[in-house]
């Protein structure tokens, strides 16, 4: 399949960041920040995202004959109710008041009508989800991916790649989800023939038929979901790259005249995807919860990101936050030859001046009557909000990881535990300021963890730690948040020797961590079964005890009893 080059060049800036193990967040951070400087400076500087990707990628619009539109979403996670600023579910008092975004009835609305003008223009157009429906809210703790499959399938999505949460319930978890969809879940670097209930239901990969052209879409999960979710034995990984190069490979063989990339890896592997998969037209990514816009001072880069080959053509990759926020729209022009002439798009904000479908409001209405008393039941009062941004928890101390760990420590004191470890990823939201509702609790703490002690050396716990630091250049979930201890680390130097200064309680002292004392530890239950990487606790813990209590209901006593509840931070972590 011939791909056109473009009469400018846009330098691959991803490849600074390929001198450490793979590309970054921080080096992502950085690279967008270039291209967001390349398109913006000098004679650039009053071009758009859209006439930038023209520009670049221009041979000649006389040639194209073939426009796709693509709306995509990505990391939803059950938000089935608008949510507010801070991610949480909305009060609706405040929704009312147009200070809300999202819902499944407000992302109906956005969809049915953006795609009906476009098709109506006589345009061609698909709706892609790049995973991450499950997991967030009381509608998944309480239906288990039912309600998530009921509003995909009233919106009307033409294909959905597999996050590593649709497998927080397991394979069957995932296997009741397909047996309530209308259609195609692809995944191209999972092996689901092991498993008795997904054995031929995920396809590597999907065609559809678009305006009498054939569209390609081929998908990769991370593979460290084995880590990060609960895929079981049965599912076998590939690695993304080579999965994908297979599955581009045979499309192309085929006759797939344009393919797409719909991704659940987070924006830094999506980048190295596009440069490194030959016969990729656009990626399509989520996980890392991007926000990319075209024209938005608070994104993280512009909308498409430009990532450029060793031959010359460029490849946009896209994302749209999370949580329902934003939809993306991605338009791409291709010539007779099936080479991408031009890319562009933008997110749009999913807000109040977007009206919810009725039918679907009224339906959310109907299945939340359930659950509203205990979401409505006010636990605790916040004479601030407690922040609990991914960004933050994921790569410093934060609000949030500090009163949990504190509930943690504060449930299992008098049992001899003074050390307490919270995985960053667990923490999914923020608490607004004011009165708090087990709803707020739950957007927090959705994934109905247990609390889990047991005993480790001081050189289990560092090792711990140096796990959990890691990877926080790509803002995995692994990262620690501690309570009963202080640490320092520096993410410039090696994996493996990235902490130090490891200092641990001692009455009203700090002390430095000895190797050899085995201290009391407390966690969830995630963590301790080696999730997120922790495998020393699988392996080298002592008197493991599976507490029981729902981490959620330990935090909405924990504020209850220390209500009006002030958030702080006191420097526990010290990132160098």
């Amino acid at each position: 399949m011939a791909r056109a080059r473009p009469r400018g060049r846009h330098a691959d800036e991803s490849a600074a960041c390929k001198k450490e193990d793979g590309l970054t967040d921080g080096c992502d951070a950085r690279m967008l920040a270039v291209f967001d400087q390349r398109a913006l400076e000098g004679k650039m500087k009053k071009i758009t995202g859209a006439a930038f990707a023209a520009m670049i990628l221009a041979t000649g619009t006389a040639q194209a004959e073939f426009v796709l539109h693509v709306l995509h979403i990505n990391d939803f996670h059950s938000r089935i109710e608008p949510v507010s600023q801070f991610d949480s579910t909305c009060p609706a008092e405040d929704d009312a008041a147009g200070k809300c975004f999202g819902g499944a009835a407000r992302l109906a609305t956005i969809i049915a009508q953006t795609r009906a003008a476009l098709r109506d223009a006589g345009q061609n157009v698909i709706v892609l989800d790049a995973g991450d429906q499950f997991q967030g809210s009381l509608y998944y703790t309480t239906y288990k991916g039912a309600v998530e499959a009921e509003m995909m399938s009233r919106i009307g999505f033409d294909a959905m790649a597999i996050g590593n949460h649709e497998f927080d319930d397991g394979p069957d978890g995932l296997a009741d989800f397909l047996d309530r969809i209308d259609f195609p879940v692809v995944s191209g670097n999972i092996d689901v023939s092991g498993s008795n209930r997904l054995a031929g239901r995920v396809g590597r990969h999907v065609v559809l038929e678009v305006g009498g052209r054939k569209v390609g879409i081929v998908s990769a999960l991370a593979t460290d979901t084995v880590d990060t979710s609960s895929p079981g034995p049965d599912i076998a990984f590939e690695d993304e790259i080579a999965a994908l190069s297979r599955e581009v490979a045979a499309l192309e063989a085929a006759g797939v005249g344009h393919i797409l990339a719909l991704n659940h890896v987070g924006i830094t592997r999506d980048v190295e995807i596009a440069r490194r998969v030959p016969g990729i037209d656009a990626v399509i990514g989520g996980h890392s919860h991007t926000y990319l816009s075209a024209d938005d001072p608070r994104r993280a880069g512009l909308y498409p990101i430009w990532v450029s080959r060793d031959d010359g053509s460029l490849v946009p990759v896209v994302q749209a936050y999370a949580y329902g926020r934003y939809l993306g729209h991605l338009e791409l022009t291709f010539d007779d030859a099936g080479g991408l002439v031009f890319a562009g798009g933008n997110t749009r904000p999913i807000d109040a001046s977007v009206a919810p479908d009725p039918e679907i409001a009224a339906r959310i209405a109907e299945l939340a009557e359930p659950i509203a008393e205990l979401k409505a039941r006010v636990v605790a009062e916040t004479a601030a909000p407690i922040d609990g941004d991914r960004a933050n928890c994921r790569q410093v101390e934060c609000e949030m990881g500090n009163v949990v760990t504190a509930a943690m420590l504060a449930h299992v004191r008098d049992r001899g535990i003074t050390i307490a470890i919270q995985n960053g990823g667990g923490l999914r939201a923020s608490i607004p300021a004011g009165k708090v509702t087990m709803g707020d609790v739950l957007a927090v703490l959705p994934f109905q963890n247990t609390l889990s002690t047991f005993e480790a050396t001081g050189a289990t716990i560092v090792a711990a730690l140096e796990n959990g630091v890691s990877q926080v250049e790509d803002g995995a979930g692994r990262f620690p948040q501690v309570g009963g201890l202080r640490f320092a680390f520096d993410p410039a130097r090696p994996k493996g020797a990235r902490v130090f200064d490891v200092t641990v309680r001692d009455g009203d002292a700090w002390v430095p961590i000895e190797p050899a004392r085995v201290y009391g530890v407390v966690t969830n239950n995630y963590v301790r079964g080696g999730g997120d990487g922790f495998r020393m606790f699988a392996t080298e813990a002592r008197n493991a005890y599976d507490f029981g209590p729902d981490l959620a209901d330990l935090l909405a006593a924990y504020l209850g009893a220390n209500s009006p509840f002030t958030p702080s931070l006191d420097g526990r972590i010290a990132r160098q």
